[in-house]
């Protein structure tokens, strides 16, 4: 039996885990690298024979998990990709949204680099096109939780609610061999306890090998309490000021977990009543597939619905889908709230909201979610004197602020909670997707805590599983 990190081994994204049991081998989710630094790996043709994997299992639709499962099947794999009827659903659109924003990055590039004379560090090539997405879906299967899933003989898996996004999964492979049974759990990327819209993290009693994420490894996240607070400050100070807020947003679950916040504010009249645009196709389609799957909800949230407070449907938002409606939106006076992707600020609408806001005084650049190191929002979120922005320099002079508690990702705290229900000592527990100085804190915590057998393997690090 053998293990094989593919990615997000000591970086946050790119995620993919190769499993290997004699002659069975599967892939656990096959992201995309998001990182400046990482971002070759992307082109990088894959390290294995892609025809002899038997199955991806895809444990939810952010694009670092799912984002060259088209590159993996231009190159060759045709077996079943696993996922929940809600994660495969998503993953649909992230991924035909992918390939639109490579396209059209590609050939802006091209054209710009062309302009300048000179050529770029990456390809002026899509990594894939839209038909390498069509030939992905059609090898999408669904399952559903707690259901087991036969993928080979003598290997099955059983999905269970991450608490992360929608339809996110934990995944644990039970793999028979040579009259031994292991259980690899891969954690996925873990959530939080008491989150809006979706339920609690699954808890498993046991398992001989953990592979578990530690994007906050090293980090407490501030009091849910306080995210009602300082949204409110923010939209209060920043209409007072007659400004913008712009918040670069993930597609999927923050966007609509601040439509539940910006409900609530607006239920007990603590903010104005302004328009709130959410300039992302690929969010408004997401939503849509909440609306489509409402026994995924948790209970706060059905009751929600029962009542017709939808945060999906109140009174002044704006759900924005095509570019013309996304120019307009900043050619109107006066205040609104403008939720644009990429969350990362890697590509994608926000851009264009960045370059019309962040040299006004008066509006305000909120970050809601996690900035990876070499993203310009991690850039912006530095609050450096200047920043570039579609190819020209801009001064920072809008107020740079940030919500910590709106994390889908468990904390320092969190993954310990979610470790503490393993009543087992596991045969080695690795640590993945983690900036170098999470990943450290998060060993070092566990050593010294649960005396387990903790490892931070590197990149294609191979691992032979007793």
């Amino acid at each position: 039996m053998w293990l094989k990190f593919l990615g997000a081994a000591k970086n946050v994204t790119g995620s993919c885990h190769l499993l290997q049991s004699g002659g069975r081998r599967i892939l656990i989710d096959c992201g995309l690298y998001q990182e400046r630094r990482y971002r070759n790996r992307n082109w990088d043709p894959f390290p294995l024979d892609l025809r002899g994997i038997h199955g991806v299992l895809l444990t939810h639709a952010h694009l670092d998990h799912c984002g060259r499962l088209p590159k993996l099947v231009a190159e060759g794999f045709r077996g079943p990709i696993y996922g929940t009827k809600a994660t495969l659903e998503i993953a649909k659109i992230v991924l035909r949204d992918s390939a639109h924003i490579q396209m059209e990055d590609a050939e802006y590039k091209r054209l710009r680099h062309q302009r300048e004379g000179r050529t770029g560090r990456f390809p002026e090539v899509p990594l894939y096109t839209l038909s390498d997405v069509e030939d992905t879906l059609s090898l999408f299967q669904a399952v559903s939780y707690d259901q087991p899933v036969e993928l080979e003989p003598g290997m099955s898996a059983v999905f269970r609610d991450a608490g992360h996004i929608f339809g996110s999964s934990m995944v644990a492979v039970k793999v028979s061999e040579s009259r031994r049974e292991r259980t690899i759990l891969f954690s996925g990327d873990v959530g939080r306890w008491d989150k809006p819209i979706i339920n609690d993290p699954s808890l498993f009693s046991a398992a001989d090998y953990i592979i578990m994420e530690s994007t906050y490894g090293n980090r407490v996240h501030e009091d849910v309490s306080a995210i009602r607070d300082t949204l409110s400050e923010v939209i209060n100070r920043t209409r007072e000021a007659g400004g913008n807020i712009v918040i670069p947003s993930f597609a999927i679950e923050r966007a609509q977990e601040l439509l539940y916040y910006l409900n609530e504010l607006l239920l007990a009249d603590e903010i104005p009543h302004i328009l709130v645009f959410v300039d992302s196709p690929m969010a408004v389609s997401v939503t849509q597939v909440f609306e489509r799957n409402p026994e995924l909800f948790d209970p706060d949230m059905q009751e929600l619905i029962r009542d017709k407070k939808s945060p999906f449907h109140f009174f002044g938002l704006q759900l924005v889908k095509s570019v013309e409606e996304s120019k307009a939106i900043n050619h109107l006076r006066g205040t609104a709230i403008i939720i644009a992707g990429s969350g990362m600020c890697t590509g994608g609408r926000i851009k264009h909201h960045l370059a019309h806001n962040i040299e006004r005084k008066e509006s305000t650049i909120l970050f809601v979610g996690y900035q990876a190191e070499g993203t310009l929002g991690r850039h912006i979120l530095s609050e450096p004197p200047e920043v570039r922005i579609l190819g020209r320099t801009r001064k920072v002079r809008a107020r740079i602020a940030r919500i910590n508690g709106l994390s889908a990702h468990a904390d320092s705290r969190e993954l310990e909670r979610w470790l503490s229900s393993i009543r087992n000592r596991p045969r080695g527990l690795f640590l993945v997707h983690g900036e170098s100085h999470a990943l450290a804190a998060m060993e070092t915590a566990l050593r010294e805590k649960k005396g387990w057998k903790v490892a931070v393997p590197d990149y294609l690090e191979e691992v032979e599983l007793e």
